[in-house]
Formats: C-alpha cells, structure tokens, sequence
C-alpha cells in the first residue's frame, strides 16, 4: 500500500514538473477538449482569419460551448488544433548556405583560357603556313614552271619576229596584198601552218573583245602563242584591254586614237607603228574606217 501512495506522489511530482517546465498556459490539457483561456483564445483567433465566418466565438466562461456545441456548421479537426507536446520539434534549425570555394573555378577558368590561347595561336601558325605555301605555289608555278614549259614547248614566234614582219606590209597598198604576205612569211616559222585570212575565206569572225567590236582572222594560235588579224571597215571605239599576258600590236593599215590611264591627252598611232599592251592594262581607242591590226600574244604560262 505505501508503495502505491509512493508511485503515486511521484507520478504527481512529475506531472508538475512537466507542467512547470512546459510553455504551454498553466491547466492546457493539449489536446482538442482544452477549455482553458489561451485555447479558447487560440480557437478565436483562428475564426477571425475565416473571411465571411458564421461561427460563434467561444468564451472561457462558457466552457461548455467546445465540448456541447455539437451543431457547428464547419468540423473541426483536433489533429489541426492540438499543438505539439515540446517546443523543440517545431523548431528547425535554419539552413546555413553553401559557400562554393572560387579557386578552384578560377583555377579551371585559367588553363581554359590557356588551352584557348594554344588553339588560337595553333591555328595562326597554320594559316601563315598555308599563306607561305600558297605564295610559294605561285611563285613556282610563275617562274619555274614558265620556264619549264618554255623549255620543253618552245614558242616559234616571238614579239620582234612579228613585229618586223608586220612592218614589212606596208609595201602592199591593198588589204589581200598584206594578207598574202604575212601568210607566206609567217608559214616559214611553222611550216605552212598559217590560215588563209583573205576576204573571200570564211575564218574571219565578229568579236567584241572587250567592249570593242571588231572582225577578227586567226593567222596562226597554239597552245603557247597566237597571231592574229582584226579591224573594222567602219569607225569604230570602245576599250583595249588585256589579262594575264601582254598584247604586240601593229598597225597595218589606218589610224588608232588611243586614251591611256583615262588621260585628257591622247596618242594618234598611224599605219606601220608597233606597240606593247601589258599585262591587266586597259585604254580607250578610237579606230579610223579601215583599220587593221597585226597582233601577237603568249600564253601566260610562258609569258
């Protein structure tokens, strides 16, 4: 029997201390069918956040209202109004953020830049490398490979050969005359293989080169070299111009006015005068009615 009274004072005991030592108000029974004064407050509280709310405030001199008002228009869950039995679990600890270390981030930042800056001068080195290849290229193609071609395909004529058979013509006054003679002059370099550029021949043709238009005669054209004859039996203008390799003209016959550099003053070039057209040059020229032009041309390759 006075082990019973014993374990019942101390069971007392430690009831009041757990009420003493908890922050709940003094006689709350924590549970849904607390009438005390900070639940009913607690209660009130929560019906004065309901917009538009029905309900009837509850009173701590009426502590019967919780327990007997069983015609509530809304339930109310007891699991929603009981609080927990300690403090310390609704407390959580705040969260403390993540500081990332940049060091590290920086230090990879540093060898990406290196490893851009390596690419990028990489690729420099390549594209100087392909500029002194293709510079060489040329360079070789322009004077080694000239020469070699020059060498196992050598031309028969040459600029001055034409040009002193051009000039022999003015001994003939008639066009057929010229033309004759240039035939069997020429024939002696390449063994005959000169075409008959006579009027009453069909090799003749209306080229507009350039912007000047004129009746061309090929006299004789290979891979390397070409001569031919053109003119106009009308007055006739436009642009004299040249590419890769340069132009020997002579004048057989007629009157050519020429603007050179789009100059205000200009050059008449009269019958037996020979020239040089170089290379990418262009002019203005004017032809007289009946005018005719001898004229020799290389191939680039070996000019």
């Amino acid at each position: 029997m006075r082990i019973h009274i014993q374990q019942s004072i101390s069971k007392s005991k430690s009831s009041i201390n757990e009420e003493e030592n908890s922050c709940y108000y003094p006689g709350c029974k924590k549970n849904a069918n607390c009438n005390c004064e900070f639940c009913i407050a607690s209660i009130n509280a929560t019906l004065d956040l309901i917009p538009n709310s029905t309900l009837t405030k509850f009173s701590s001199s009426k502590p019967n209202n919780l327990n007997n008002n069983n015609h509530s228009p809304i339930s109310i869950d007891s699991s929603f109004l009981s609080t927990p039995e300690t403090i310390s679990r609704c407390i959580t600890p705040p969260s403390t953020p993540i500081i990332k270390s940049s060091a590290k981030s920086n230090h990879v930042q540093r060898i990406e830049r290196k490893n851009k800056g390596k690419k990028r001068s990489f690729y420099s080195g390549i594209g100087v490398l392909n500029v002194i290849m293709v510079l060489g290229f040329l360079f070789f193609a322009d004077i080694v490979l000239s020469k070699v071609v020059s060498v196992v395909f050598q031309p028969y004529f040459s600029p001055d050969v034409v040009k002193r058979v051009g000039e022999k013509c003015h001994e003939f006054q008639d066009l057929n005359g010229k033309l004759r003679f240039l035939q069997k002059e020429l024939g002696n370099f390449v063994h005959g293989k000169v075409s008959n550029c006579s009027f009453t021949d069909s090799s003749w043709e209306i080229n507009q080169d350039g912007l000047l238009l004129n009746s061309r005669c090929k006299l004789y054209k290979s891979a390397m070299e070409e001569v031919s004859i053109w003119g106009w039996p009308l007055q006739t203008a436009g642009m004299l111009t040249t590419g890769l390799s340069f132009r020997t003209l002579t004048i057989l016959s007629g009157r050519v006015t020429e603007w050179n550099g789009g100059q205000v003053s200009y050059l008449i070039r009269k019958a037996n005068t020979s020239w040089t057209q170089p290379k990418w040059g262009a002019s203005v020229v004017q032809l007289d009615s009946n005018t005719w032009v001898l004229e020799y041309q290389r191939s680039s390759i070996v000019d």
